[in-house]
């Protein structure tokens, strides 16, 4: 199951860099994983300075 972002995100991008496979975009005003190109690795949610990312 892929990892998502909740409306706590702050669309800084600090997560952009830590996804292996480039699954985090910006879709409006907050960033958004592809649940198709999400390896589930975690990687992410340590970086993400509001906790906005879970699994």
């Amino acid at each position: 199951m892929a990892h998502t972002i909740s409306d706590e995100c702050i669309n800084c991008g600090a997560c952009d860099d830590s996804c292996p496979v480039n699954a985090i975009s910006e879709a409006g005003n907050k960033r958004t994983i592809a649940a198709d190109t999400c390896i589930d690795c975690g990687a992410c949610v340590d970086t993400c300075p509001v906790s906005a990312i879970s699994a």
